[in-house]
């Protein structure tokens, strides 16, 4: 029987199976994440390091605030963990619908998108945090003192992380529009000069401050990226037309 041929029901019982997977693969990363949950603070504490409060490290006013960011740090690294799982299960569940060209593009790219994201927030924890915290927490350091609390250092942290990890994903984003067809790759073209003014729109959102530094440090990402994206827009009809 081909993939086809199976019944509805048993599509639904294989993807509730896969889900459960990719679930069970979260919650033993987010153990993992709790276990670890100190040098992983440490970790994302070090870009703002001496900046947070008096004694170098945030400050938490609420009884239960240490719990709830606990619980949500471990969950969103648990779900880091479990990408390799993810996108495992994902392409197990696509592949026996797809044709063998259509198999090979999903093979590169989840996995693909995967690493982009992961790039971005990588971006984002090494080039981006250290000089936007280091201006947030030191401007007007002379008429107040920061006491920064856990749960909005971390918040913010982890927002700017995953929103460039998204940003990261622009190049994949177009191979794939383009490879469907839904939209032409000379379209892409001509919005070049729309990138530029999205990737600074962007970088106004994205970033907390409104100095022109931190704004072009997602700005110009997002141009480059744009650029790979085009490449690989035309790469994707070069292959089909082949």
């Amino acid at each position: 029987m081909t993939d086809t041929e199976r019944p509805l029901r048993t599509h639904l019982q294989e993807l509730r199976w896969r889900l459960l997977k990719v679930v069970i693969a979260i919650l033993l990363g987010a153990i993992v994440a709790a276990i670890f949950f100190e040098p992983l603070i440490k970790i994302l504490e070090k870009p703002a390091a001496g900046y947070l409060s008096e004694s170098g490290k945030p400050i938490f006013t609420d009884v239960t605030e240490m719990v709830a960011i606990t619980v949500k740090i471990s969950l969103m690294s648990g779900f880091v963990i479990a990408t390799p799982v993810l996108a495992s299960q994902i392409i197990m569940f696509m592949a026996p619908g797809l044709t063998k060209s259509e198999r090979r593009y999903v093979y590169l790219l989840i996995p693909g998108a995967l690493i982009c994201f992961i790039t971005g927030m990588i971006f984002a924890y090494f080039v981006l945090l250290p000089p936007m915290l280091a201006f947030l927490l030191t401007f007007g350091s002379d008429l107040a003192i920061p006491m920064i609390r856990i749960s909005t250092y971390m918040n913010l942290v982890l927002t700017l992380m995953f929103w460039m990890g998204l940003v990261f994903e622009t190049p994949i984003t177009m191979f794939f529009l383009t490879k469907s067809g839904i939209v032409d790759k000379d379209t892409f073209k001509r919005g070049r000069r729309f990138a530029v003014v999205i990737a600074f729109v962007l970088g106004a959102l994205i970033t907390p401050t409104f100095d022109p530094l931190n704004q072009t440090l997602v700005a110009l990402p997002f141009i480059l990226l744009y650029e790979v994206g085009i490449w690989l827009s035309k790469l994707a009809r070069r292959n089909e037309k082949e």
